[in-house]
């Protein structure tokens, strides 16, 4: 797949816990330019109306490679993880759902953002309980750059500072109650999609304007180098723009929250298989990045 031209990373040196911003390039960390060198991604991000400009016009110099660096989550910590459900066609009709004949309102959920949010190589645990039935969802996440509330679908690109590669990872045997009080109460998203560990997110933060149309990547999936995904984002049942403008109907959006935009066909519910301690799991996104994570035992 095609990779970026360069993103924002964050990185600790040696075993330092202290993170800092820098850039991908070719899979390499490189110093990041003046205007945000020793900052937070998330401290950038409060500023990006400000630094996008010069961010646009600078290129990233490969001889200023960062020796001892270890990529960490590119954002520590967004104040929202909000994930758009069932918003991709294919997806939709593996899980034996017709096809509606008119769409309404996106579908979300949150994840706990410092609890689930990792990163590149970090592991993601298994439930410590038995029977768990954990599942893949390879997903292109928006960042939010510009805060704002109930955006018009035609603003939204301007409120997207740009985007990453997720793994909305799921616990299927947690999404209803085995004893709910009553029928309202029956269905538990926390248990099934906020489970610690559960939001792989990376390697770095593209900006939106490398992407001229993010209706149009490349979205696989693998497990132990088996193709579970391969799909395209020309299947979003609501595009980006207006996934980003309903979720701001919802409630405001801040610098730095992250928007989970669906998951395409492939997921291994629907054909009973499901994450097991040990495997390696990987999400391509064409112009976004790799982000690679390991399954282990709680």
């Amino acid at each position: 797949m095609k990779p970026p031209q360069w993103s924002l990373v964050q990185y600790r040196v040696d075993d330092s816990e202290t993170v800092t911003v820098g850039v991908g390039v070719n899979g390499t960390v490189v110093q990041a330019p003046p205007e945000i060198a020793g900052l937070t991604l998330m401290e950038a991000l409060g500023h990006w109306d400000s630094l996008a400009p010069s961010l646009r016009d600078w290129t990233p110099a490969v001889s200023e490679a960062v020796a001892g660096a270890r990529l960490a989550p590119p954002l520590t910590y967004p104040g929202k993880v909000l994930c758009a459900g069932a918003n991709y066609w294919d997806h939709v009709a593996e899980m034996g759902i017709e096809r509606p004949d008119a769409l309404g309102e996106p579908f979300f959920f949150l994840k706990p953002p410092t609890t689930t949010v990792t990163g590149p190589g970090d592991p993601v645990p298994l439930p410590g309980y038995a029977g768990a039935r954990v599942d893949w969802e390879a997903e292109l996440a928006v960042v939010i750059g510009r805060a704002g509330r109930d955006i018009a679908c035609e603003q939204a690109l301007d409120h997207m500072a740009g985007y990453l590669a997720a793994n909305d990872i799921s616990a299927r045997d947690r999404l209803t109650s085995a004893m709910p009080v009553a029928e309202p109460f029956a269905y538990d998203w926390l248990g099934h999609k906020g489970q610690d560990g559960f939001c792989p997110l990376g390697p770095g933060l593209v900006p939106a304007w490398q992407i001229p149309d993010p209706q149009n990547l490349r979205i696989r999936l693998s497990v132990n180098g088996v193709v579970k995904q391969d799909s395209s984002t020309a299947q979003m049942m609501v595009p980006i723009h207006e996934v980003v403008a309903a979720a701001s109907r919802l409630t405001r959006l801040e610098p730095g929250d992250v928007i989970l935009t669906g998951t395409p066909a492939g997921c291994g519910v629907p054909r009973g298989e499901f994450l097991a301690a040990g495997d390696d799991v990987v999400v391509e996104i064409e112009r976004i990045g790799r982000l690679q994570n390991k399954v282990v035992a709680s």
